[in-house]
């Protein structure tokens, strides 16, 4: 194999890092006139609405929507009676976005509560809404150091990492998906209006998955598949081996939630497409055109790495045999991983500034995200990555009924 021709040293020379610009938001309150009978028809259209309450929040177990929105929140309630309201609101703003309906009736004088880019009455087309606490919710604030997770805490600076700070951590994530990109542009106005004064945006980015081209797995901007090997989520026993929060290791509140790790690569497009398709090939250890592992036929065969101990046909540095050398050993380190791809133009150099918005649920941060992570520090696919945000966050548990809210046993 020949040596790659993107060294970190030239991508920095020619100012290819990862740098945006974070978006902020910050005002007053607002209010909003509410019919009665408009009111309970809501409230029994999101009761019914299996895509919001259960036990778990309904994204974590779906494969990733056609488009989603990915942001960390600061929060800007000044006690834990503010922040109850806030955890409440977006609980009530989702529970309707998630069913549909149509929108209350403004006041006389007021503004429209809706902001209409659905149409006078909101589809709910498949939307889910993720909440998640980050470990700087529980500083001082809201009095709730003592309930912090135990696996939870600010993500840290990786080998390969060029982090923007502006772009990193945040008290909250949100994340909104659903199969259209209106939907969730709509979803994060109406629920930013709802919770302004209470917390403000502290950084987003927009993201898509690709139709299947021709079938099997979506592709990543360097046209490889991407999450081809994750576990099975129809399997109760994997999903509480490796996905759920351990409630004996845990706060009780925990349950039924998971840790989520955010990660926003930039990929370095314009140094990939010089590189030859056997060396893309070896460094991921797939196929391109198939997605199959270069010792197999097919996307689903799995990596016959007992045949290969020298990395003959599947290189020791590959991306899969690092990532999940499928081992007894290794085993309980699997992540669920969800991935979209970004395309936000250019940067100030006229680059093209593309990547992926890499998430993943697990049990156990360090057991799971931060071991693949270090198996993975130096592999030649670092050439041509540029991770410069993201965080860590705890995905809360899910909302029972009508009556609960996201955060309601945190804050009981």
């Amino acid at each position: 194999m020949t040596a790659p021709i993107g060294r970190r040293s030239l991508l920095r020379a020619a100012g290819i890092g990862g740098v945006a610009a974070a978006a902020t938001t910050a005002g007053t309150g607002l209010a909003l006139t509410r019919d009665p009978a408009s009111a309970a028809a809501v409230s029994a259209a999101a009761a019914a609405a299996p895509s919001f309450h259960g036990p778990h929040q309904a994204a974590v177990l779906r494969s990733a929507a056609p488009a989603t929105i990915m942001l960390a929140l600061d929060v800007t309630a000044t006690d834990k009676a503010g922040l109850t309201e806030l955890f409440r609101t977006i609980s009530a703003r989702a529970a309707f976005l998630t069913s549909g309906g149509l929108p209350d009736q403004a006041g006389v004088s007021g503004p429209p509560t809706d902001s209409g880019t659905l149409g006078p009455e909101v589809v709910a087309d498949n939307l889910t809404v993720t909440l998640g606490v980050g470990s700087s919710l529980f500083d001082d604030r809201f009095g709730l150091a003592a309930r912090k997770p135990n696996g939870l805490f600010p993500m840290p600076v990786f080998p390969n990492d060029d982090l923007d700070q502006a772009q990193c951590h945040g008290d909250l994530s949100l994340q909104l998906s659903a199969d259209h990109s209106d939907t969730v542009l709509h979803a994060l106005r109406d629920i930013m209006r709802s919770v302004r004064g209470a917390a403000q945006i502290r950084w987003r980015i927009d993201g898509f998955v690709s139709p299947p081209r021709p079938s099997g797995t979506p592709r990543n901007h360097f046209g490889f598949m991407d999450g081809t090997a994750n576990p099975d989520v129809t399997d109760p026993a994997q999903m509480s081996r490796l996905v759920w929060v351990d409630p004996a290791k845990n706060p009780a509140w925990t349950a039924g939630g998971s840790y989520l790790s955010v990660r926003l690569i930039r990929m370095l497009t314009e140094f990939w497409d010089r590189v030859s398709l056997g060396e893309q090939e070896n460094m991921f250890g797939r196929r391109r055109g198939s997605g199959a592992p270069l010792s197999g036929h097919a996307e689903t065969d799995a990596p016959d790495y007992s045949n290969d101990p020298t990395g003959e046909t599947i290189p020791l540095t590959s991306h899969i045999r690092l990532a999940n050398p499928r081992s007894a050993a290794t085993d309980s380190s699997r992540i669920l991983r969800r991935g979209h791809n970004y395309d936000r133009g250019v940067d100030p150099n006229g680059n093209l500034d593309m990547g992926l918005i890499f998430t993943c649920y697990q049990q156990d941060v360090r057991r799971q995200f931060e071991t693949v992570q270090n198996r993975l520090s130096g592999e030649p696919l670092d050439d041509y990555i540029s991770p410069f945000g993201g965080g860590y966050f705890l995905v809360l548990p899910g909302v029972s009924s009508g009556s609960d809210f996201f955060g309601s046993a945190l804050l009981a």
